[in-house]
């Protein structure tokens, strides 16, 4: 039987919560790929993986989804890799080139014009170049790892999350590990038929991935981090480990969960997104759990 088949994100942000997935032999009992926040949501809503770390926006788009608990990617100050560059002012800026990479930052912006900054601005899709995005827009987006490599001192630039702090009070959510119920479904009935052909228990995935972001959490682990990620962003090892260890915040706790509420009322209210449906989380008994009824961890 094959393994549960995990989509991560290809960015500095994800190697702490992959570190047993990398690094543990256990990791090996699943099957993961790797890609872009948008393209890891559409791996989910085809089928294609079991398990991914979609953006948050993803959620109100993909039914059967369940969260597993306590792990996100999220920030309670500035978070340096959602960026709004331009050459101009804020308040001059009127077309914007939307990272395609992205999902929730791109609601993000719209709800930050839309709310507080000043409506009546075009949006555009294109890739992450931000030289071809200012060439024909006033601003671009950027997310993950391109924005970490923008050199702030040649643009103006808006830290997204250190706005939607300013304007709400809460912290934000970008992204969170989910699970396909199908899936799970599908997994349960195969190991029910036959319990040697699945190496872990689906009822452990909770513990799974909270336990690899605890690890990947360690001090030794990050300096490991920040030794491979330093070269390949031309960031400073103190760089590195000063963004995974202030800037991203990476427990799902209960203002995470007020936040990530607040983001998609909004989302809701301007039309970025449709209606989220109400958060389900995957417990470590394999039950399913409303937001309301999670314990606190």
């Amino acid at each position: 039987m094959r393994p549960l088949r995990i989509s991560a994100i290809s960015y500095l942000n994800t190697a702490p919560l992959l570190w047993d997935f990398e690094h543990v032999a256990g990791g090996k009992d699943f099957d993961i790929s790797y890609t872009l926040p948008s393209a890891c949501a559409r791996a989910l809503a085809a089928g294609t993986a079991d398990i991914g770390i979609i953006p948050a926006a993803a959620y109100t788009q993909i039914p059967g989804l369940l969260v597993l608990p306590d792990v996100a990617i999220a920030s309670r100050r500035p978070v340096r890799s959602i960026l709004l560059v331009s050459r101009m002012p804020l308040e001059k800026i009127r077309t914007v080139a939307l990272d395609t990479s992205s999902m929730t930052s791109v609601a993000l912006t719209k709800i930050l014009f839309e709310k507080w900054l000043g409506g009546d601005r075009t949006f555009t899709s294109m890739d992450p170049n931000i030289d071809n995005m200012l060439a024909t827009h006033d601003a671009g987006l950027l997310i993950g790892d391109p924005a970490l490599q923008i050199d702030r001192s040649r643009y103006f630039t808006l830290d997204l999350a250190e706005e939607w702090i300013r304007y709400t009070g809460q912290p934000f959510v970008f992204a969170f590990w989910a699970v396909r119920g199908a899936a799970l479904d599908s997994a349960a009935q195969d190991q029910d038929k036959d319990a040697s052909s699945w190496t872990h228990s689906t009822q452990d995935l909770a513990a799974i991935f909270q336990r690899s972001r605890d690890h990947g959490l360690e001090p030794a682990s990050l300096n490991q981090i920040a030794r491979e990620w330093a070269p390949r962003l031309n960031l400073t090892e103190e760089d590195v480990r000063s963004y995974l260890t202030e800037n991203i915040y990476y427990r799902l706790d209960e203002t995470c969960l007020s936040g990530l509420q607040l983001f998609y009322r909004y989302a809701a209210e301007i039309g970025a997104l449709p209606p989220a449906p109400p958060l389900q989380f995957l417990s470590a008994k394999n039950e399913v759990l409303q937001a309301s009824t999670v314990p606190a961890l």
